[in-house]
C-alpha cells in the first residue's frame, strides 16, 4: 500500500468513494467516558478511550492552583494535544493527497488561558486566541505549502469545533444506589 507522509493513500481513496456515494457514511458517533477519582495522591480523573486498535487510559491530574498536584496533564493539556494531533494530521493528509513529500512536520500549540471565570471573577473570555504554528521541511513551494495550510484549516475537525458555535447539552443522573 503505497504511503505518503506516513499516509496510506489508498485507504483515504476508498473513503473518499464511499462518502462520495454514502454521505451518511461519514458520521461517526466518538465517545468518551470518564470518572473522577477520590483518595489522595491518585491522578484526578481518568478517560476510558476505545478506539479502532483497542483501548486506553488517559490520566488527568489539574495544576496545583487548581487543586490537583499537577504530577500529570491537566485538561487543557489534553485539549492542545487533541488539536495539535489533528491539525498536523490533516495537514500531513492533504499534503499526501497533494503529492506533496514532508520530511519534517513539528507543531507548537500556544495559547494564554485566563483561569479567573474557573473561580467565579469575571467574564472575561478564557482564550482570546490560539497559535497554531507547523514547522516543516519540504520541497514544495511556499504557495504550495500556504494552500495545504488553508485547507488544513478548513477540514481540520477540531479547527471547526473551535471556530464555529456547537451545540453543548450537559445532563447528570444519580447513581443507582445497591442495597
Amino acid at each position: 500500500m503505497e504511503r505518503l507522509n506516513n499516509v496510506a493513500l489508498e485507504r483515504v481513496e476508498q473513503t473518499r468513494q464511499l462518502l462520495s456515494q454514502n454521505p451518511q457514511a461519514a458520521r461517526r458517533q466518538q465517545v468518551l467516558e470518564g470518572e473522577w477519582v477520590f483518595g489522595n495522591g491518585a491522578p484526578q480523573f481518568r478517560a476510558f478511550i476505545t478506539y479502532e486498535g483497542g483501548q486506553t487510559v488517559f490520566e488527568m491530574d489539574n495544576p496545583t492552583f487548581l487543586g490537583g498536584d499537577g504530577a500529570l496533564p491537566g485538561p487543557m493539556h489534553y485539549c492542545f494535544s487533541g488539536l495539535a494531533a489533528c491539525y498536523t494530521s490533516i495537514f500531513a493528509l492533504v499534503a499526501a493527497e497533494r503529492g506533496v513529500p514532508l520530511k519534517r512536520l513539528h507543531v507548537r500549540v500556544e495559547a494564554t488561558v485566563n483561569f479567573s471565570r474557573v473561580f467565579g471573577l469575571g467574564e472575561a473570555p478564557v482564550m482570546e486566541e490560539v497559535h497554531v504554528h507547523l514547522e516543516l521541511d519540504s520541497p514544495a513551494s511556499d504557495a504550495q505549502l500556504h494552500e495545504l495550510e488553508e485547507l488544513a484549516r478548513q477540514r481540520c475537525p477540531v479547527v471547526w469545533t473551535l471556530t464555529h458555535p456547537v451545540e453543548l447539552r450537559t445532563s447528570w443522573s444519580r447513581c443507582a444506589v445497591a442495597a
